[in-house]
């Protein structure tokens, strides 16, 4: 029976990287945007927590039908009677009253184990709930309810639709089981709670002023404005307005942080914001520099460089030369920016010859940090 449930096991654990991988991105911009810095023991939490959801789907759902056109279930696909389990564990075991040793084979005994394993199997969304979250006993067995409830709907109606029949019984023992579970949880969460790390107090030491951005960071910000800066380029043109890929440019990069206290959108997403070497706004002139050096220089010869057509009409001595300009300049950052990774201390050439930093602005009221990457 148990080599039954080592099967979804292994494919959630497969699966784990996958869906880790589409989990960072949100995790970080919500981390940063919430708490201003990633504390190592809130993000093992909620990768666990994305760990165990993984798990508890993938034994919910497989094994699965070998085919969508599934052949109908033979009898009712409900079992709408509480705690028949019992019933059931009572009626397929032979216990004899005045045989102790007889009641030990419940242990052994399919329902019963079926009922231990719907038990434990929420018993982990029982301790997330109540040492990460802290919500009160009953938002507990509310939440537990409806994971169970999930379960349930998500295989009666072969995963809503996906299947042509029910492939497992809505059995309302799996509702009470799992919800116990939760509750099981919860309480073992309050028991061992002094022995780990409260979560409400995980920020209470931490000095944001000291903190420095790091380059994942200004890397999700420098995505995020990308995707917001190129969808204004394409959208513009496809009003057939015939605005630049430099004026937007400009005005992006330009003006928006010269208004913005040094902020673009991605910068304001996960808190940071440009300033001067000395911490205060920056400059117009900085601003030029850094970001003409960045996506003016470096950013504008890879942009030409994809306009063919452009590029065609200067003969092939000058396309030959602006490809070879191209990748020289991205082989040397590429060079430049590993060797910044190593040597924290230092910062990029644009920011160095701009005099400007990167700071963290939350909150608000305490000094701005240095621009200097440390990890993650």
């Amino acid at each position: 029976m148990f080599k039954t449930y080592l099967f979804p096991i292994s494919y959630a654990f497969m699966s784990f990287p996958f869906a880790a991988l589409l989990f960072t991105l949100p995790f970080l911009i919500v981390q940063y945007r919430r708490y201003g810095y990633i504390n190592k023991t809130r993000a093992l939490v909620l990768y666990l927590l994305l760990l165990y959801l993984l798990n508890a789907f993938f034994l919910v759902l497989l094994p699965m039908p070998d085919s969508r056109h599934n052949a109908p279930p033979s009898g009712s696909v409900i079992q709408p009677v509480p705690l028949q389990f019992i019933q059931d564990i009572l009626r397929n075991t032979q216990l004899t009253r005045d045989d102790p040793a007889s009641y030990f084979t419940v242990l052994s005994q399919t329902d019963f184990l079926l009922a231990a394993f719907n038990v434990l199997l929420t018993v982990p969304f029982g301790l997330f709930l109540g040492y990460y979250f802290r919500t009160r006993w009953v938002v507990c067995i509310l939440l537990s309810f409806v994971l169970s409830l999930l379960f349930e709907i998500t295989q009666v109606t072969g995963i809503y639709g996906f299947f042509d029949h029910p492939y497992r019984v809505f059995d309302i023992d799996d509702l009470i089981t799992n919800t116990f579970g939760g509750i099981v949880g919860f309480r073992i969460a309050l028991w061992i709670s002094g022995l780990l790390p409260r979560i409400e107090q995980l920020d209470s030491q931490e000095d944001l002023s000291a903190k420095k951005v790091t380059y994942t960071r200004r890397g999700i910000a420098c995505l995020l404005d990308a995707v917001l800066w190129i969808s204004a380029v394409l959208l513009l043109n496809l009003f057939s307005l015939k605005v630049s890929f430099w004026a937007v440019s400009t005005a992006y990069f330009l003006l928006v942080p010269l208004l913005a206290r040094g902020r673009t959108f991605g910068k304001w997403i996960v808190r940071i914001r440009i300033t001067a070497a000395d911490g205060g706004p920056p400059k117009l002139w900085r601003l030029w520099v850094r970001y003409g050096l960045l996506y003016g220089v470096l950013g504008g010869i890879n942009f030409i460089m994809l306009d063919t057509a452009f590029v065609l009409k200067l003969g092939p001595a000058w396309s030959t030369a602006i490809h070879s300009a191209a990748a020289a300049a991205d082989l040397v950052f590429a060079i430049h920016f590993v060797l910044r990774l190593f040597r924290r201390g230092k910062p990029l050439f644009y920011e160095q010859w701009s005099r400007t930093r990167t700071a963290i602005t939350w909150p608000e009221a305490l000094p701005a940090a240095s621009g200097e990457p440390t990890s993650a």
